[in-house]
């Protein structure tokens, strides 16, 4: 398999507290990968680092072969993020906030009109299109977050809490786009405080405490080794706390 990202000894720290310890991790390209943690366990940091927000205090990362540290504009132009914290324009419909970022990514106007339908499409927001997102509810906005970071076809896609507002249909709606994704060979790397989340679609998992990796494994494989029939209670099992305990 190849690899898509590559860590090796990553560290990050704020001041005396360390987000990220010594983190060494490959993730697959064609993989889903869910990455779990409580809150303040370093999850976000780790996606921040590998798409070129944050510089890391030392280590190193690789994105599809391209360093994140010298070559960080090869590998904003291969990833898509959708953020913890939605970010969009409310005065702008859903359709015009998702073509703005396809403009800024300078794609050519016939391939993003395509690209737009087939999304809006697909997250079930074709209704909706038109409406300025301002009146949007918020698992709406979540799905126009997600259209916005997949707009170009990334090759790699940072998911964080890419469902959460959303009701039980549209989450549901969301995993099968996701898996449908991954079908044509791209990369997922998904974050998420809905553990079945990750048990359905993960086809391994991590699990981040305190900025360490303290488990990895596919879902399955991780329940029967600690003998448990759902990846809650081994992540309960592990950290010790439920994973919204802290929220």
């Amino acid at each position: 398999m190849i690899d898509a990202i590559k860590i090796k000894g990553l560290v990050k720290r704020f001041g005396d507290i360390t987000a990220v310890d010594d983190l060494n991790l490959n993730i697959m390209k064609g993989e889903i990968f869910g990455l779990l943690g409580p809150n303040g366990a370093g999850k976000t940091t780790i996606i921040n680092i590998l798409s070129g927000l944050l510089e890391p205090t030392s280590g190193s990362a690789e994105v599809a072969g391209y360093d994140i540290k010298t070559q960080s504009m090869d590998v904003k132009g291969l990833i898509g993020v959708c953020p913890q914290h939605s970010a969009y324009y409310k005065y702008l419909t859903g359709r015009e906030n998702i073509e703005l970022f396809g403009d800024l990514h300078g794609m050519p106007k016939k391939l993003l009109r395509e690209r737009t339908e087939y999304l809006l499409e697909n997250i079930a927001l074709m209704e909706m299109a038109d409406r300025k997102t301002g009146n949007y509810s918020g698992g709406m906005i979540r799905r126009v977050n997600l259209a916005m970071a997949l707009i170009h076809d990334p090759e790699i896609a940072f998911l964080d809490e890419p469902t959460v507002a959303m009701d039980p249909q549209s989450r549901r709606a969301t995993w099968d786009f996701i898996r449908d994704f991954r079908k044509r060979e791209k990369t997922v790397i998904l974050t998420t405080h809905y553990i079945e989340e990750a048990e359905n679609l993960a086809d391994r998992v991590g699990i981040i405490d305190h900025g360490k990796l303290i488990a990895l494994d596919t879902p399955c494989s991780l329940m029967d080794k600690h003998g448990h029939e759902n990846l809650e209670d081994v992540f309960i099992t592990l950290t010790g706390r439920k994973i919204r305990e802290d929220v």
